[in-house]
């Protein structure tokens, strides 16, 4: 059986007598001494008890002042202080400044006994619990983290799997390497910009790099003719963002499938109704796919192609003002603009390969 340790505070040698010899018979209750109040209070910082008998009239520090200093300290807030006092009046006193029970001078033995066995017990169970609290709080915090890292890698698995979806179209398109991430961080910037929820902003970074899945299912002979489309040949390549809609579809409950399919469909709308696949002007255009409108074409006009040197960063920015209101939402490109320094970083941040891969690149480096 645990040893139960208790405190008797008393001025005077014969009173704590009385309480040595009210636990003589318990072999498993040990009694500690302090004459005055500045003595228990080292004690009580010092050692572990499990229950306080606090005499109040005691010279130099009474009880009452040492019964304040140690609820004071959070680490003895549970801590039993049973009050010993032949004076009632200090009762009330007593229980407002933190005793946990009252027990009147001259001593009923049993009682003595009884009451603070009961709240040694009780302060072991309070023990015990804090414990397996503390114990419970690291369990939780542990697997809290385990939980945030394995959504975070499953994010980062997410993005990776968008980014490697959308290079199927950058081989066949034969786009250049750094192409989508920057697209995909322009969008998501885009997207603080207009205030969009942090969830709302990563939804589009890892959403965004699915706007031209639907380019593999155009046929080589029109995705990689080097000049200019005839009107039958347009008709068929506007016919990717429908291609990857579909690709895309019956997939509501993924966000981020969810969320590309949404952005293949319409990021050729244009703002004036002039766009295809189906002619959405404004605001029907969803502001996903408005965002990403901007970020693409910004990409597509500065980098460079096998087919094309990049254009000029202020012609580049004369298209952006000049297809604000037809091609663009202007609310966004003002911000793209007004925001230009940010968007050249991600550039920097995310510069094309030295080589330029089609597919026929990728089955050659495979061979």
């Amino acid at each position: 059986m645990e040893t139960i340790r208790i405190l008797a505070v008393d001025d005077e040698p014969f009173n704590l007598d009385l309480i040595e010899a009210a636990f003589a018979m318990n072999d498993n209750v040990r009694i500690t001494n302090a004459t005055d109040g500045f003595k228990a209070l080292s004690l009580v910082m010092e050692h572990p008890f499990d229950v306080v008998l606090l005499d109040i009239s005691m010279p130099r520090l009474d009880g009452l002042s040492v019964l304040q200093k140690i609820r004071a300290e959070p680490s003895l807030a549970h801590l039993p202080v049973l009050m010993v006092t032949a004076n009632p009046e200090k009762k009330h006193e007593a229980l407002e400044k933190g005793a946990s029970d009252f027990i009147a001078k001259p001593y009923d033995i049993e009682e003595l006994q009884l009451r603070a066995l009961n709240y040694a017990k009780i302060s072991r169970y309070q023990t015990r619990l804090s414990r397996y609290n503390e114990e419970l709080e690291r369990e939780v915090a542990l697997r809290t983290q385990a939980l945030q890292e394995s959504l975070k890698l499953a994010k980062a698995t997410e993005y990776e799997i968008s980014i490697r979806l959308g290079r199927a179209s950058e081989f066949r398109d034969l786009e250049t390497g750094g192409h989508i991430k920057r697209m995909s961080h322009y969008s998501a910037h885009l997207g603080r910009l207009l205030e969009l929820s942090d969830e709302e902003c990563e939804l589009i970074l890892y959403a965004a790099p699915l706007h031209d899945i639907g380019k593999v299912g155009i046929p080589d002979r029109i995705l990689l003719k080097p000049g200019r489309f005839e009107g039958n040949e347009f008709e068929i390549m506007k016919q990717h963002a429908v291609l990857g809609a579909k690709m895309l579809e019956e997939a509501d409950q993924f966000p981020v499938l969810r969320a590309g399919r949404i952005i293949a469909l319409e990021h050729h709308e244009k703002y004036d109704g002039t766009g295809y696949p189906t002619g959405k002007r404004g605001e029907e255009i969803h502001l996903y796919a408005r965002i990403v409108a901007v970020a693409d074409v910004f990409d597509a006009l500065s980098s460079r192609r096998v087919y094309k040197e990049p254009m000029p960063l202020e012609q580049t920015l004369r298209l952006m003002r000049e297809g604000a209101g037809s091609h663009f939402d202007p609310h966004i490109v003002t911000l793209f603009l007004d925001h230009l320094d940010d968007f050249m970083a991600i550039k920097e941040r995310f510069p094309d390969s030295e080589k330029q891969h089609s597919i026929l690149d990728l089955i050659e480096e495979i061979r």
